[in-house]
């Protein structure tokens, strides 16, 4: 079991805890625990566990913290051995480093444990071991020791766990900074003068683009700064974006933030259409005034048009209506039901139903909200009105919730087959609360109330008492509605007082006869008669309607009753209840004049025969939206601690523009130079737009795809192309049609001897490392590397060697492309060469190479084949195939070969570069190796190592070079500053934090070798 960090399990001050007296904490000491407990957890396993503790072996210290884990689970105290248990935090073996993770976990619980019996100073002691925890290369020993450090609930170390969050904010596992974002409540918790700082980490963590943190920073967000919607501003579009690729429970806190949020920022949809298809059954008179209302409203307001941000919480959150998580599906209802059009909320109604058929917990909740919306959107659920059907095997607290929603459905088109329904569950077990449901639905619709009241009547004859006793609650308010019409009705009642029992319908009976004992004035005093032989035998609220019924009956009759009267309250003078004996002196004195009495007896008629209006059977549930649905405010209609209410909507939309993030301009050049050799890596390869954004490549045709590498040398003369570019950001269909055909005619043309010099000039002025080019060909600065793909011995005479070209995929711009020479080393052809079986992670693709028919003996083909590994250096693995053999190989990716070169110039290098600071960010150290201490040198070493292009720069000590992903179009930038005796630093801006380590790695090897 853990402990979550927002939980209020943890018993230290402000998470609910209470704190033990003196006795408590020495009837729980460590030998008073032990003796007590008996079994294998006495005060010698304690001793055989320290030794376990301090053994060599690492799996008997694994054994003893299993052991001292069920020990605190069963509530005993192990505080004694947690001097034991720091000891082995401190891992020198590597291959158990992970299970020292446990350790920490272990710590978090035994501390909790320690602290609650304020042993602090024992807790302080550790403090050392966690701080080297938190600079452990295993992430998860990290986070352990950040989540254990956190929950030190002590003052005086408040510096060290701020500057320990601070840092694993800016840490690059994604699960190190999700636990510094659980640690910021409980630090909160502790010492609130921190909220300043704690306020800064959040709006860092907020501009986190993992997923795995969105929803943990958002939690702290809310426990912390709740006021500050200013930090939700800039983020509001990416969190929409991410909450589908969100954990679940993230999800849920998320959604309920935004809920809350866009009611401060958007508009109400619904704000033009209050009075247009309501669902509500209001009275004529207030509809009339609200039409009125919103007409002159109207007049004077413009015509809504929905926020575009409003429009993306709602398109992007309806996906997640078919989430496997019961709370996500309600959060996302909840959303829809505050901030959705009228016309869009019913897409949640077959979610809610879906709902039902889960377990009961989740079916109450569930059912608690749709009560809450089918009083003001009766229609959405009215199609599947037979999902709220009972079932037999339904608990009770289901049923009535069923019942409750059924009745709220019930209109004049389905009232006939409700009460169908309802007729039916009169049978079953729990039927004393059925009743209630047909007096609603009698209450509701006039049309039926004498069906409803017939139907009711008929119940007062069932068997058992506890239905007939609810039919005549429910009865006795529908009289109320028109009584002179039911006269027959109430005296059926007053027969019903020999046989019912239950106090509150005998109750109501004698309320019913007593206000309208004009209707019945020769049954009325025999009632009377028998409720004072009974009188002294009744319960408490039976007497005081004997006493009313009385009073009433002196004041209209009392001929025959005032004996009976004076009776009845002579013996309520003297019972046993105050209110009883108050009830008949105050009733004595205001009917039964004397010369005492003053002038309110004159209008006691008045006061006891007074009409008085019907009530009304109304839903408990008609008051509750008020609470924010799915909240546990609304589920105990009561304002739970912690419940922040949901914000009106504003009368003016607030500024939009608050949410614009600034845009990465595209980057323009004035031409476009095109240079084709697939050993220069310092070369832009093919043609292709020079945007900063991610754009897919020109399909122009490769002049190096379908070559052989056999045919030359392989730095043979190659074609090159020179195209003027356009200023203009995006060109026409059919203007890019013609350049396509314009560049494969000048394809053809023979490239003249001053156009080469103006190409290698630009390319010069562009990079700025170039070496002194030759009238005919450009050497590369380095070969590209090849890989062995399948050795000849191994592949029985057939060898194939592969390169990253470096060139673009044309088939697909997304796609790296992979050359691959084929060389028969046999004496005998080689047929059908292709590929089958490709196994690939998530994500990737394969684009495969043309079938090689032929290979005849000592010949050697080159074929291209397309990868798109998803902007990872997982390995593609496939079968490469003959007709005769099949051998299985892999092509694994240097992360430098994961990217294309982009233009860019100094200013908009620096200002890409202030955008991906802080965990973006990668800088390192490193000596520079003695033939790398040039510019030149160190253009070639990283252009070797990245497929990345030289950004110009005017400083001498600084290379700058700047590149995009394949797949995504993330921009990574490399800076390498030299300094004096060989001394320099690489720093690497990168959206994607993994690429960037594993691309700083590898040219730290190529600048130091």
């Amino acid at each position: 079991p853990s402990i979550h960090p927002f939980s209020s399990a943890y018993p230290g001050p402000g998470r609910g805890g209470s704190s033990l007296s003196k006795d408590a904490q020495t009837s729980l000491s460590p030998d008073t625990s032990s003796s007590s407990s008996g079994g294998i957890f006495s005060s010698l396993r304690h001793d055989d566990l320290k030794e376990m503790l301090d053994s060599n072996k690492d799996s008997l210290k694994l054994e003893a913290m299993k052991r001292i884990v069920a020990m605190i689970a069963r509530g005993k105290n192990a505080s004694d051995l947690f001097p034991a248990v720091v000891k082995n935090v401190a891992c020198k073996n590597i291959e158990v480093c992970n299970e020292y993770s446990f350790i920490l976990c272990f710590l978090f619980y035994l501390l909790h444990f320690i602290i609650y019996f304020e042993q602090q100073d024992l807790a302080l002691l550790s403090i050392s071991t966690f701080q080297r925890g938190l600079k452990d290369p295993n992430q998860l020993i990290r986070a352990s020791a950040l989540r254990v450090l956190s929950s030190i609930r002590v003052t005086i170390i408040v510096p060290i766990m701020m500057l320990a969050i601070k840092e694993a904010a800016s840490d690059m596992s994604p699960y190190v900074r999700k636990t510094a974002a659980h640690a910021i409540p409980k630090l909160y918790s502790l010492d609130p003068e921190q909220k300043d700082q704690l306020i800064e980490v959040i709006e860092k963590l907020l501009a986190d683009k993992t997923t795995l943190v969105a929803g943990s920073v958002v939690m702290a967000f809310e426990e912390v700064c709740l006021e500050r919607i200013d930090l939700i501003h800039k983020n509001y579009r990416k969190l929409c974006n991410l909450l589908i690729d969100v954990e679940e429970w993230g999800q849920v806190v998320i959604i309920n933030m935004l809920t809350r949020y866009a009611r401060t920022q958007f508009l109400n949809p619904n704000i033009n259409k209050t009075f247009y298809g309501s669902d509500e059954d209001e009275d004529e008179d207030e509809e009339e005034k609200e039409k009125k209302a919103e007409v002159a409203a109207m007049a004077k307001r413009k015509p809504y048009v929905m926020d575009p941000d409003h429009r993306l919480l709602l398109r992007n959150t309806k996906p997640l209506l078919q989430s496997r998580n019961a709370a996500v599906v309600m959060a996302v209802a909840q959303l829809y039901f505050h901030l959705a059009p009228k016309a869009e909320v019913g897409v949640i109604a077959k979610a809610l139903v879906r709902l039902l058929r889960s377990h009961s917990e989740v079916q109450y909740v569930v059912l608690q909200n749709v009560a809450t919306m089918t009083i003001k959107r009766r229609g959405m659920f009215e199609p599947y009105l037979k999902s709220f059907y009972i079932r037999s095997t339904d608990p009770t607290q289901i049923k009535v919730l069923k019942l409750e929603v059924l009745t709220n459905l019930a209109n004049e088109t389905n009232i006939s087959t409700i009460l169908r329904e309802f007729q039916t569950y009169i049978k079953s077990m729990d039927k004393d609360f059925v009743a209630q449901a047909i007096g609603r639905c009698a209450t509701n619709i006039g049309e039926v109330r004498d069906t409803c009241l017939n139907g009711l009547v008929q119940l007062l004859s069932n068997r058992d008492e506890l239905v007939v006793a609810e039919s005549v609650v429910v009865i006795k308010k529908l009289l109320q509605m028109q009584p002179e019409k039911h006269s027959d009705i109430i005296k059926h009642m007053a027969k019903l007082t020999d046989n019912i029992q239950v106090p509150m319908a005998r109750a109501s009976i004698l309320w019913l006869i007593g206000e309208y004992c004009e209707h019945v004035p020769k049954i009325a005093p025999d009632v009377l008669r028998k409720m004072a032989k009974s009188f002294t035998n009744e319960e408490d609220i039976v007497k005081l309607q004997i006493i009313n019924l009385a009073a009433k009956l002196y004041l209209t009759n009392s001929k025959q009753t005032k004996l009976l009267t004076q009776y009845v309250l002579n013996l309520a003078k003297y019972d046993q209840n105050y209110d009883i004996r108050d009830r008949a002196r105050f009733i004595r004195q205001l009917i039964v004049p004397t010369e005492k009495s003053g002038a309110l007896s004159k209008y006691a008629k008045k006061l006891f025969l007074a009409l008085k209006p019907a009530p009304v059977l109304e839903s408990t549930f008609k008051d509750r939206d008020h609470f924010q649905l799915g909240s546990l405010s609304h589920l105990l209609n009561a304002k739970a601690g912690g419940y922040q209410e949901l914000p009106d909507w504003p009368e003016a939309a607030p500024d939009p523009s608050v949410r614009n993030v600034e845009v990465k301009e595209s980057v323009r050049a004035v031409g476009t130079v095109t240079y084709r050799d697939t050993g220069a890596p310092w070369a832009l390869q093919g043609p292709q737009k020079l945007e900063g954004s991610s754009c897919p490549r020109s399909d122009s045709a490769s002049g190096s795809e379908g070559s052989s590498s056999s045919e030359g040398s392989g730095s043979g003369s190659r074609s090159e192309e020179t195209e003027e570019g356009s200023e203009s950001e995006e060109k026409e269909e059919d203007k890019e049609e013609k350049d396509k055909k314009k560049k494969k005619k000048e394809f053809k043309k023979p490239v003249q001897e001053s156009e080469r010099w103006q190409t290698l000039l630009f390319v010069k002025l562009v990079n700025n490392a170039l070496p002194p080019p030759s009238p005919q060909t450009i050497a590369p600065s380095s070969a590209l590397k090849t890989y062995e793909l399948l050795h000849r011995i191994t592949g029985e005479g057939l060898s194939v060697e592969y390169c990253f070209s470096r060139q673009p995929f044309s088939p697909d711009a997304n796609m790296v492309a992979v050359q691959m020479e084929f060389t028969n080393n046999t004496t005998s052809d080689t047929k059908n060469l292709h590929m089958e079986e490709v196994k690939l992670q998530s994500g990737m693709r394969v684009k495969e190479f043309p079938e090689i028919e032929l290979l005849p003996a000592g010949e050697t083909a080159t074929a291209v084949m397309g990868i798109d590994f998803c902007d990872s250096t997982q390995a593609a693995n496939f079968q490469l195939c003959t007709n005769t053999r099949k051998f299985f190989v892999s092509i694994q990716p240097p992360v430098g070969e994961l990217m294309r070169p982009v233009f860019l110039t100094e200013n908009e290098f620096k200002k890409e570069q202030g955008q991906l600071m802080g965990m973006n960010e990668i800088t390192e150290k490193l000596t520079l190796g003695v033939k790398c201490r040039n510019e030149h040198a160190i253009v070639q070493r990283v252009t070797a190592a990245a497929n990345l292009s030289r950004v110009p720069c005017g400083s001498d000590k600084e290379c700058r070079f700047a590149g995009r992903t394949v797949t995504s179009g993330s921009l990574v930038l490399v800076t390498v500053a030299t300094r004096d005796e060989g001394a320099a630093q690489l720093m690497v801006n990168c959206e994607k934090m993994v690429i960037g380590t594993m691309l700083v790695k590898d040219i730290l090897l190529a600048l130091t070798q």
